[in-house]
């Protein structure tokens, strides 16, 4: 096997590794799982996450960018960020919510496909649409990502049963994750950052954030509170996108308007004369 055979290999390892990932934190959260058990879940999903931000980013440094490499990806994600963490909050959070539970688990996995699925049309019909600056709708690993910093928060600060006065607010927030996947708010994907004071200020606000988390309530904390970030960051870029397109439009209309009334009087004026 030559060399460049071997380095579009590598990238397809990160791939594989998350799926071994997922497929490792559904054996835990199946059965009679255990708080302990969900826990390691959470963090086998977490590690999934790490290998797959990897996988792009090893395939463009090593301009082994395939079709292929693409669709394993969707298929990892899918089992991954959609599967497992749908079924882990099940176990961990909804079951005693009886089939309310189990459908807005599934929703979530159902939203994930949808949302994988949208992003790889736009992918084939753009092709050189891979270096923009957004993600319509929220990213799947970032879902994910917001499930499991629930259930890594709960267990590390102190674990045990959830209490019963938790679980609806949990189903609220599976659900509203599972919207945003398939909406058509932008998130950053953060690939044209570069240095600059901005971005540095941004970086040290966050790291700010998270060391006054870490002491003021808990370590396990930091991760809900970085997804928050995320997620208010994607919401309120939306919001002021949307306000500025609205004001375009407005002034768009209104110029129009002004242009139809000064032909107007123009042709008044005409009439006049004649």
């Amino acid at each position: 096997m030559k060399l460049r055979d071997l380095m579009f290999v590598l990238p397809n390892l990160f791939t594989v590794s998350s799926i071994l990932c997922g497929f490792y934190a559904l054996t835990l959260s199946g059965g009679d799982a255990t708080p302990s058990m969900l826990y390691q879940a959470a963090l086998a999903i977490f590690f999934g996450i790490f290998f797959d931000g990897f996988d792009g980013r090893v395939a463009r440094l090593t301009h082994t960018q395939s079709l292929f490499g693409q669709e394993l990806d969707s298929l990892a994600d899918v089992i991954t960020f959609g599967v497992a963490p749908a079924l882990l909050i099940y176990r961990w959070a909804l079951a005693p919510l009886g089939f309310v539970g189990l459908f807005v688990c599934f929703a979530f996995a159902a939203c994930g496909a949808l949302r994988l699925a949208r992003f790889n049309v736009l992918a084939l019909r753009n092709p050189k649409g891979g270096g923009s600056s957004f993600f319509v709708g929220m990213p799947i690993p970032f879902a994910a990502c917001g499930l499991i910093s629930m259930v890594i928060a709960f267990q590390a600060s102190g674990g045990g049963t959830l209490p019963d006065n938790a679980r609806w607010p949990v189903l609220g927030v599976v659900s509203f994750l599972a919207l945003l996947m398939v909406s058509t708010v932008r998130y950053r994907t953060f690939k044209d950052v570069k240095l600059s004071p901005k971005s540095a200020g941004v970086a040290v606000a966050i790291l700010v954030t998270g060391v006054v988390v870490a002491t003021q309530i808990h370590p396990a904390w930091v991760l809900v509170a970085y997804f928050g970030l995320y997620l208010l960051s994607g919401l309120v870029e939306s919001a002021v996108m949307l306000r500025r397109y609205v004001a375009e439009k407005r002034a768009s209309a209104l110029a129009t308007t002004l242009d139809d009334d000064e032909h107007e009087d123009d042709r008044v004026d005409e009439e006049e004369v004649l």
